[in-house]
């Protein structure tokens, strides 16, 4: 067929054209890692070979501005990432049935294939920041890289202890500190492991026996600030004295603050964040505002995310706004 008989003749040499400048700008394809990739060949490029590593698909096309800005980048990041995930780009231009069946509608796209199907994507030209991220989440972390697996480790048992899984957090902290025995956060994380199990003597000495430069860590002050706090309920007393007080005389702040203090160290932080409340509904002056610092404390040790903190500041806005 010739060009002059055949309609798509001038526009598949300016695509052919505009595909080879494209790869010339990018070209990490040297590297084994990037390929093009047309509609004949992506169940090889892309199916199979995602049953062996994960595979990006970037589907672009030769007049798009944010494509020419995602691609220098997704290809760096790809050729930094150490074989642990592949790029296949597909040119939608000359190949738009594949990109119309997973229904592509916006370029530049990127979809991570894996066990032979697509499993994540992103749309845009996102940061450099974004796409590590993207990639360490298909793919998992670069294995020779120790700082990324620690840090995938803590993510993992940061996660584990907010779901209760306390041995299973412990595990892995520990696991860290093996790698790096003076990891501030795997300390704290193991301290806060040993607070939820009720065991906050073995905490205490944990923290005791930490060199001084590790006391500034933010995380393990805040762990201390959870053994103080549970110190002080210890001293304070029998929390069943104190709740026959408060239904003898309910505006007993003293003791109602006191009862706070113990039921924190108990873990009812609801209740505790209530008398508190209780306090600062009834009398702002007592004690120079120190039910509301109080219940900042506690907020502070609890973590601004944890459904007690959530639902206190809720209540203390509504007293200090109302």
């Amino acid at each position: 067929m010739s060009d002059t008989n055949n309609p798509y003749g001038g526009s598949y040499g300016g695509q052919m054209t505009a595909s080879a400048h494209h790869n010339g700008e990018l070209n990490g394809a040297a590297s084994g890692h990037i390929k093009d990739t047309t509609t004949a060949g992506f169940s090889k490029d892309v199916l199979e070979e995602s049953r062996r590593q994960p595979v990006l698909v970037d589907f672009w096309a030769p007049w798009c501005g944010p494509c020419k800005q995602l691609t220098p980048v997704l290809e760096k990041v790809i050729n930094e990432a150490n074989g642990r995930v592949k790029l296949v780009k597909m040119n939608i231009d000359d190949h738009p049935s594949i990109p119309g069946q997973l229904g592509i509608q916006s370029i530049p796209a990127i979809v991570a294939f894996a066990d032979g199907r697509p499993v994540d994507g992103f749309m845009g030209a996102v940061p450099e920041s974004q796409i590590r991220q993207f990639i360490d989440k298909i793919a998992g972390p670069d294995a020779g890289d120790p700082k990324a697996e620690i840090e995938a480790a803590l993510s993992e048992a940061k996660q584990l202890l907010a779901d209760g899984d306390f041995n299973g957090a412990a595990q892995l902290f520990g696991a860290v500190m093996q790698a790096d025995p003076e990891n501030p956060a795997a300390i704290a994380g193991i301290a806060e492991c040993m607070i939820a199990a009720g065991q906050y003597e073995r905490a205490s000495e944990l923290l005791s026996s930490l060199p001084a430069e590790l006391n500034d860590d933010a995380g393990i002050q805040l762990v201390s600030k959870k053994i103080a706090q549970y110190e002080e309920a210890r001293k304070i007393g029998d929390p069943v004295a104190l709740e026959r007080d408060l239904a003898q005389n309910p505006d007993h702040h003293e003791a109602r603050v006191k009862l706070a203090k113990v039921l924190n160290a108990q873990g009812r932080r609801d209740e505790a964040a209530d008398h508190l409340l209780y306090v600062m509904r009834k009398d702002r002056t007592f004690d120079d505002d120190g039910a509301r610092r109080q219940l900042l404390e506690f907020f502070e040790s609890w973590g601004f995310k944890d459904p007690a903190s959530i639902a206190g500041r809720r209540k203390l806005s509504a007293i200090l706004f109302s």
